[in-house]
């Protein structure tokens, strides 16, 4: 039974105080992020002087077509000015706050808070830097992954059974080997970061249930296939390259709100 059917508003209510708090918080931890180290510059070529006459001879003039090379990709954006989007906090504040009230709402006074809360902020910081950026910083990433493992672990002592700890370990192999496996096979497709996130939300949708981790595994692809097309026939992204964290945190939103509801639908 999903918050659809039976919700929990007391729960949903401190979740949303919770998460206000927190997102607003959201731009601190965005100006923390260090940047990422500059690429390093392609060596030159050696001077014309220093070449023999066979080197020169067998030099053969570029085709026109591999003469055009495609326009610069436009500089990344700091950090320090996401952070400093005018009216940034309270946003980042709202989002937190709806996400966390959704949480709250799905499972209830649940301990499974403890390991869903904290990805509300964290998920409207990666998203928005993703967004921005087509990064997902792992400086932000680790530490979200050990604090997530921490407190599924907390929660299993809590519960008095590994019942949820084997379940989020298996949505951990589960989602996160099968985005390895795509930036495996044709890493110029996808980030390794979205590799990252991908274990971090398997572990927390796995712990759940199978209904929210199916979900949330099928949801990330189908909105990121539907959303990135629509997104780049509106140019608002590169089709080569847009951020595919938005749309994986979405669908594990969904997964918690309806998971069980969808996966019900459908028979399972």
């Amino acid at each position: 039974m999903t918050w659809l059917e039976a919700g929990h508003p007391e729960a949903a209510l401190v979740a949303l105080f919770i998460g206000l708090l927190a997102g607003w918080w959201c731009p601190v931890l965005i100006a923390r992020i260090p940047e990422p180290e500059p690429e390093p510059e392609p060596e030159p070529e050696p001077a014309a002087e220093h070449r023999t006459t066979d080197e020169v001879d067998a030099e053969v003039p570029p085709a026109p077509e591999a003469r055009a090379t495609l326009p610069p990709a436009p500089p990344k954006e700091p950090y320090a000015d996401i952070a400093a989007l005018p009216g940034l906090a309270w946003r980042t504040a709202l989002a937190s706050g709806l996400a966390a009230a959704v949480m709250g709402a799905s499972v209830g006074w649940s301990w499974s808070l403890l390991f869903l809360l904290p990805l509300a902020p964290v998920g409207v910081a990666l998203a928005l830097v993703d967004w921005r950026t087509t990064l997902l910083p792992t400086w932000v990433i680790a530490p979200t992954y050990a604090v997530t493992v921490v407190a599924i672990l907390v929660v299993a002592v809590a519960d008095r059974t590994t019942t949820g700890l084997v379940h989020a370990a298996i949505g951990w192999a589960v989602m996160g080997g099968i985005f390895f496996v795509l930036w495996f096979i044709y890493p110029r497709g996808m980030g390794y970061g979205d590799v990252r996130l991908s274990g971090i939300l398997g572990l927390a949708l796995g712990h759940l249930g199978w209904a929210e981790l199916a979900t949330g595994i099928y949801g990330a692809f189908l909105l990121g296939g539907v959303g990135g097309a629509l997104l780049s026939l509106l140019r608002i992204v590169n089709r080569k390259r847009f951020p595919f964290g938005p749309f994986m945190l979405v669908a594990a939103l969904v997964a918690v709100a309806v998971g069980p509801w969808i996966a019900a639908r459908f028979g399972y």
